[in-house]
């Protein structure tokens, strides 16, 4: 079940980038010819407003086909004008830009709505207490809540490890232990850990871990707007950093996932409840919006590069160099996908 309800929220996904551009297209005057979910057989598909609908057999992507536009063969154009050919290159780039909008935006609403019902975040409780760390040698144990530091209240972890890591000098921290009020003196730390992206750094740290108790973030209207921007900004930030690194070598090709490890990963979020499973569906539409805009021919980014440059140079760029740029684009797609789903099967042979 669970697998299929991460197949589900993939094709939700992806219709939603492919209906961003639909919707863009339709108002610019371009005829749409078909919107598909899934690539491959037909299983069922109708005809609707001069677009055919179908939904294929492999749920692994999407794709609307505009009139006059063909992936598989640049030379094919029309110049009718309900053509997408005809259309000017910024019309074409709003076009463009409309699916990873589409993605943004459904992001937002998913941190949103999961900020309506309260999510739940890891509380200022100790775990693990370093032997011979600052906690330590200041008398914090496990269990203990922090209340403060410096007196600034604490309500999350994550409010605690920011202002720790940003700290100067010494911090007075208040603490509940078994119902009563303590405080500690310390000093952190600069200590080597990793990030979020296996990478050895040196940040300021006291010696704790999370107890993994976490609470119900109660939050305002304001708040949730709040919530939902910065998470919907947040996940940008790593999802481009991460690419980032890849490329140039800073995180390893063998941390590369597939889609394989989308389906598992969202198959494992869903046995933890709905809450996880729209929080790992709005960072994989995050991730969707941000690969699309990469500049490879056969994304999104690719086709916005090309329009850019008739922008700037009036004039399209040669069928020849669209071509060769088309072929070399889709080889590039398919090597990161074939190294993504062989690290997949790596790691499920453990």
């Amino acid at each position: 079940m669970s697998w299929l309800v991460s197949l589900l929220v993939l094709s939700l996904l992806i219709f939603f980038h492919e209906l961003g551009h639909y919707y863009i297209a339709r108002r610019v005057g371009v005829k749409v010819e078909v919107f598909s979910i899934g690539f491959g057989k037909k299983l069922a598909s109708f005809y609707k407003w001069g677009t055919q609908w179908t939904i294929a057999a492999i749920p692994l992507g999407g794709y609307v086909k505009m009139k006059g536009q063909d992936d598989t063969d640049p030379t094919k154009k029309s110049y009718d004008d309900d053509s997408y050919n005809v259309k000017t290159p910024f019309q074409k780039i709003l076009i463009l830009l409309a699916g990873p909008a589409a993605n943004f935006i459904l992001a937002f609403v998913l941190y949103f709505t999961i900020a309506l019902g309260g999510p739940q975040i890891l509380s200022p409780v100790v775990g693990k207490v370093v032997e011979d760390s600052p906690a330590f040698v200041a008398g914090l144990k496990t269990d203990d809540t922090v209340l403060s530091i410096n007196s600034t209240p604490i309500k999350t972890w994550k409010e605690m490890a920011e202002l720790i890591e940003f700290s100067d000098g010494t911090l007075h921290v208040e603490i509940q232990r078994d119902g009563f009020i303590e405080h500690k003196v310390l000093n952190p730390k600069i200590t080597e850990t990793k990030n979020m992206f296996n990478e050895v750094i040196q940040k300021k740290m006291i010696g704790i871990g999370s107890a993994g108790v976490s609470h119900k973030l109660e939050l305002s209207i304001s708040e949730v707007f709040s919530y939902a921007t910065e998470q919907t900004i947040f996940a940008s930030t790593m999802i481009f950093t991460g690419l980032q690194k890849l490329i140039v070598g800073d995180v390893p090709a063998n941390e590369l996932g597939g889609v394989i490890s989308i389906v598992k990963i969202t198959s494992d979020a869903a046995a933890f409840g709905w809450m996880s499973v729209l929080a790992f569906a709005a960072l994989i539409s995050v991730n969707l919006g941000v690969l699309n805009l990469l500049p490879i021919p056969a994304l999104d980014g690719g086709h916005i590069m090309f329009n850019m440059y008739e922008m700037l140079f009036k004039r399209e760029v040669s069928e020849a160099v669209m071509i060769k740029l088309t072929i070399a684009g889709w080889a590039i797609l398919f090597s990161l996908m074939g190294l993504g789903v062989y690290n997949d099967i790596n790691r499920l042979m453990g």
